[in-house]
């Protein structure tokens, strides 16, 4: 039972989907009843997906990083093949629960994972932005900011909408 029921994507919103070579996938078809928002998100949503001022790897993780402080297996569910596409590892993944002890990651990537905990948190204290500015300039440290809170939405906008997982993908046998 979704708060909202899911909805076919308008036209020109679908071939542009598309076109970037994504999915339909339930969060579009929920953010389908407002199409304006829905473009507005789309376009935002890709832009910093292809904004490559730090690594991809690096910014997967911190998305996956929000998906599990915010308990959303949803924006899990779609990051985690984005993760291991952009280059991060199975075990930089399971590793991520205990990112501060973990020899997975590089002090840069330690850095940007304190900063998503303190965004979702709602609180950045110097510290924590002292150390990523050790490791980052102003441009990256904007892109993982807003990497950060963007991805701190996603998971609201899932939950109160009530957006389930999509089911896999059956192929005929």
């Amino acid at each position: 039972m979704t708060a909202i029921p899911l909805a076919d994507l308008p036209e020109d919103i679908a071939t542009h989907v598309e076109e970037l070579g994504a999915k339909q996938v339930n969060l579009y078809r929920a953010l389908a009843h407002a199409p304006e928002l829905l473009r507005a998100w789309i376009a935002f949503a890709w832009a910093l997906r292809g904004h490559e001022t730090t690594e991809r790897r690096l910014r997967e993780l911190m998305i996956l990083r929000t998906a599990t402080l915010h308990h959303s297996p949803y924006e899990w569910h779609q990051h985690r093949r984005m993760a291991r596409e952009a280059g991060a590892t199975d075990y930089e993944v399971a590793e991520l629960e205990m990112w501060r002890t973990s020899d997975a990651f590089s002090d840069a990537d330690r850095a940007a994972l304190a900063f998503t905990d303190a965004i979702v948190a709602g609180q950045v204290p110097p510290a924590v932005t002292q150390e990523l500015m050790r490791h980052f300039d102003e441009s990256q440290r904007v892109e993982l900011t807003v990497t950060a809170a963007f991805y701190s939405i996603v998971p609201r906008v899932l939950e109160a909408l009530q957006v389930p997982i999509e089911e896999p993908e059956r192929t005929a046998g």
